[in-house]
């Protein structure tokens, strides 16, 4: 799908995904998929690193379900940081989360800058993961917390025909990485307490139930917005994801560690 302006989430784009997963959210799960990925991790009071904070509702829920004290939310696009900014603004919670944009590279912090770093799907987009986990590992404090999930490729190596198919479908800039390939990045770094867990069985039900919302009512209303050319675009490539889900090739997956204190 192509990009208005340059950029992956624009206007219509968004509108499709919060019609899928709510207001605020630009990947699976919403509000109950970001409680099962914190669970175990304590956010009351804490500094956040949002890597890819997107429209703003996991940020606003990061603060509101889970306590954290601050969340800065970093994105690489102007259109979801507006968003955001308009939303976090409505939510009343202005002094609590900040939505900043980057460029593409070194993060723009000191070292032990934050308590967590966090990440919901979105570093998918950053294709190097060894310098990736560099940065993170930089920015947080002695016995700071990585906790994110991200869409993976089951193996190392090129995509099987029918995932190559999924990727371009999508038309997103994708940097897939295996499982495998995360763990020795965060090793790597640095990090320990590394946990590594496959959410492939949670969307391959997610995800049909999706299609069905998507041909059902949850599409009628989206096309009302971004018109009915982009939503039935979405269901072809939904079509084409959930053969991949399947076969394990696509494996959303929750990745966390902790930096020795």
């Amino acid at each position: 799908m192509e990009a208005v302006g340059g950029e992956h989430y624009h206007d219509r784009m968004i509108g499709m995904l919060e019609a899928i997963w709510g207001e605020g959210f630009l990947s699976p799960g919403g509000p109950d998929e970001v409680a099962r990925l914190v669970a175990g991790t304590d956010f009351a009071g804490k500094s956040v690193l949002d890597i890819g904070c997107g429209a703003g509702g996991i940020d606003i829920a990061l603060v509101r379900n889970h306590g954290a004290g601050y969340v800065c939310g970093i994105d690489v696009e102007d259109t979801v940081l507006a968003h955001a900014r308009r939303l976090v603004e409505r939510s009343g919670l202005t002094g609590r989360i900040g939505c900043l944009k980057v460029a593409p590279g070194p993060l723009p912090f000191p070292p032990d800058t934050f308590d967590i770093v966090f990440s919901k799907d979105s570093i998918v987009h950053i294709p190097d993961k060894h310098a990736l986990m560099v940065e993170v590992f930089r920015v947080l404090k002695p016995d700071g917390r990585f906790v994110a999930s991200d869409w993976l490729i089951g193996h190392d190596g090129a995509p099987s025909p029918r995932m190559a198919e999924y990727i371009a479908a999508e038309g997103l800039d994708f940097g897939m990485a295996s499982p495998g390939r995360y763990r020795e990045a965060m090793a790597a770094a640095g990090f320990d307490g590394i946990e590594v867990t496959s959410r492939n069985a949670w969307y391959r039900e997610a995800a049909r139930a999706e299609l069905d919302r998507l041909k059902g009512p949850a599409g009628d209303a989206a096309a009302k917005l971004v018109g009915r050319d982009f939503v039935d675009e979405n269901i072809g490539i939904w079509s084409r994801m959930i053969p991949v889900l399947d076969t394990g090739e696509h494996c959303p997956t929750h990745l966390k560690a902790r930096k020795p204190g």
